[in-house]
């Protein structure tokens, strides 16, 4: 695990070293063992690494045996003893245990396609000087993050967006057609990121440069049929198969691991086949915020204890009531980009806390999209069962949806603001239901919110449905979930936080094989009866007891809506007060205080909304106006004194 950067001059001159030095130092978190870069003129390719696979004899940059291709490799690669043990039969010679080392000699005997034949989270460029190309890469699900930036005289990438805003004459600027996908989203989907000029290369995507000329290749996509004539008990059995294969080949590991704990069904399953694949108890973390009642509504340690107790885990786990002002501003700068998703928190504070006894970390994220979690995907399941009622008795629900009181900070209030989204929706087309769920406030509310911004510009959610051909309603929201969220939001969000103390988070219900065999289950199996996850749970009926498999559903997030009505309402009114919004100058003062008004009514559930507009302006303080994260997070405190 690493970081990676590099730069391609393509009027041919000389790349200049020092500037190696400048975007590894900004990202020394991410590397914090071991540095090197290599220079072959025009092009110059550098990592900063954390030592995770063969710690004495891995260092990067890789070369062949002749020094003809080199290699910078930020990732983990689980299949890399088959590949190897492959390669060598074919007389490839290795220098050395790193698992990234077989890069060099795929490339060598398969070409470009050595990425299919790659099980692993990844990004990394390759240097051939015998062609004097350059490539780089992402891997099938988009783990790893990967910018790049084109000024007509040099491209430059790097696993961060602030190496690249190092380099000189680059400054940070709002790219405001990404602003506009931002406020309807709460992220920003690639290929675009927040900065102006800066892009992201998008999941299972090859670019390469050779003699000047830019070429971008997918390399993998989803299937897009279901499997016909397998049995449920068939594809129960394979889940189970498929997650234990899973677990166990992304437990390798030269240094210690552990698991991160929710006590959900995904990361239950993880710890559950660690345990079965060790001897050694696993050691898991856990995170839980005690004190309100809504704080209480998000604490799920007594499941997380629940599960450790069954597997006799090393559990750990930390009760936390975090300083948010102190927080936001040092974690916006390492996500690099805003978000309105408050489980960059989260995930940055349990991080941090395992940390301190693990090098390696499993993460439970993706079993939700793979096997059918998430309420959205029983839209069409309910809105069948709906539209079968009687006119009078649909109109008249819709009517009291209207007038319901919308908060998810505590059990009845979730429920009606739940309660009240399906009624709005149950009417919409697939394409708008789905939107409709995802989304943080609505383009036409978006386009009223953006002085001189049009909802219209971009819209990588029809990007996205245009894309994905699955001819399964529950897969095709798989397959965009595949092109947007879960890429730009949760990886991004988990690798960013993981990193900034220097963590290697695996994620092994994104197995590339585990995600093929999810995507042609039928829908009939895998949310059965209107059951998420039905499939799933069967499938984990002899590991997991029933009150864990079956207990209601929390996100990974943080009371934040909740802290923003009590004790951080006054920085929410500082930071978006009219003055504030004015000089910023890219939002209407007037919808914003309305936002806000109508959230503390509970008349409408805007808290992402207003988390993605107070993360946006602490964001732009930090990049926008070039201010230390401290000097930023002074300013925040002041507010509240």
């Amino acid at each position: 695990m690493c970081g990676i950067y590099g730069i391609i001059n393509l009027d041919g001159s000389l790349a200049d070293p020092e500037l190696m030095e400048r975007m590894g130092d900004i990202t020394r978190h991410r590397g914090p063992d071991d540095q090197g870069w290599h220079q072959d003129g025009n092009c110059i390719i550098g990592m900063r690494r954390l030592s995770i696979i063969d710690l004495a004899g891995g260092h990067q940059p890789l070369s062949n045996e002749d020094g003809t291709i080199w290699l910078v490799c930020n990732g983990e690669i689980y299949n890399f003893r088959e590949l190897r043990e492959e390669l060598k039969t074919a007389g490839h010679q290795f220098r050395s245990g790193s698992d990234c080392e077989v890069l060099l000699h795929a490339y060598e005997a398969w070409g470009d396609d050595f990425a299919l034949r790659l099980n692993g989270m990844y990004n990394f460029a390759l240097w051939d000087a015998g062609r004097r190309r350059l490539l780089i890469g992402r891997d099938r699900i988009g783990v790893k993050p990967l910018y790049w930036r084109l000024d007509g005289k040099r491209l430059a990438f790097a696993t961060e967006a602030k190496a690249l805003l190092a380099l000189p004459g680059v400054t940070a600027a709002v790219d405001r057609t990404a602003l506009a996908s931002y406020l309807n989203l709460g992220y920003v989907s690639a290929p675009r990121s927040m900065f102006e000029g800066i892009a992201k290369l998008p999941v299972a995507t090859l670019m390469s440069i050779e003699h000047g000329e830019f070429t971008t290749r997918r390399y993998w996509s989803l299937p897009e049929r279901v499997e016909q004539g397998v049995s449920e008990g068939e594809w129960i059995d394979r889940i189970g198969r498929g997650i234990d294969r899973a677990v166990r080949m992304q437990m390798v590991s030269d240094v210690p691991i552990g698991a991160f704990l929710s006590g959900g069904v995904d990361s239950s399953a993880v710890v559950a086949c660690m345990a079965s694949a060790t001897s050694q108890p696993v050691k898991t973390y856990a995170i839980g915020f005690g004190g309100s009642a809504a704080d209480n509504f998000y604490n799920e340690l007594p499941y997380a204890r629940r599960v450790a107790e069954l597997f006799a885990t090393d559990h750990h786990e930390i009760v936390v009531k975090p300083d948010v002002v102190a927080l936001l501003p040092r974690l916006l700068w390492h996500m690099d980009e805003p978000i309105a998703d408050t489980a960059f928190i989260t995930t940055y504070l349990v991080s941090e806390f395992a940390r301190k006894d693990v090098t390696v970390i499993l993460s439970g994220v993706g079993g939700d999209e793979l096997f059918g979690g998430y309420r959205r995907y029983l839209g069409n399941h309910y809105a069948e069962r709906f539209t079968r009622l009687p006119a009078l008795l649909q109109s008249a629900a819709k009517s009291i949806g209207r007038m319901l009181p919308a908060d998810r900070h505590s059990k009845w209030l979730n429920v009606a603001r739940l309660a009240k989204g399906f009624l709005a929706t149950a009417e919409l087309s697939f394409e708008e239901r789905y939107r409709a769920y995802l989304q943080i406030m609505d383009r036409s509310l978006a386009g009223r919110l953006l002085i001189g911004g049009s909802a219209s510009a971009w819209d990588p959610l029809v990007d996205a449905f245009a894309g994905c051909r699955q001819d399964d309603p529950c897969n095709h929201m798989l397959a965009v979930d595949m092109a947007s969220q879960l890429p730009d939001d949760l990886l991004m969000l988990t690798d960013k936080m993981s990193m900034t103390v220097s963590l290697e988070c695996r994620v092994p219900l994104l197995d590339h094989e585990l995600l093929e065999m999810a995507a042609t289950m039928p829908e009939a199996v895998k949310i059965k009866g209107g059951v998420l996850k039905a499939a799933m749970k069967q499938a984990l009926g002899g590991q997991l007891p029933p009150d864990i498999l079956h207990r209601k559903k929390r996100g990974f997030g943080t009371p934040m809506g909740a802290w923003l009505k009590g004790e951080l309402g006054r920085l929410l009114d500082r930071i978006l007060a009219p003055e504030s919004i004015r000089a910023r100058g890219l939002f209407d003062a007037n919808v914003v205080s309305q936002l806000v008004a109508d959230h503390r009514a509970n008349r409408q559930d805007y808290t992402d909304a207003l988390i993605a507009l107070l993360n946006f302006e602490i964001w732009a303080r930090v990049y926008l106006d070039c201010r230390s994260t401290e000097d930023v997070t002074s300013e925040l405190q002041e507010m509240l004194a």
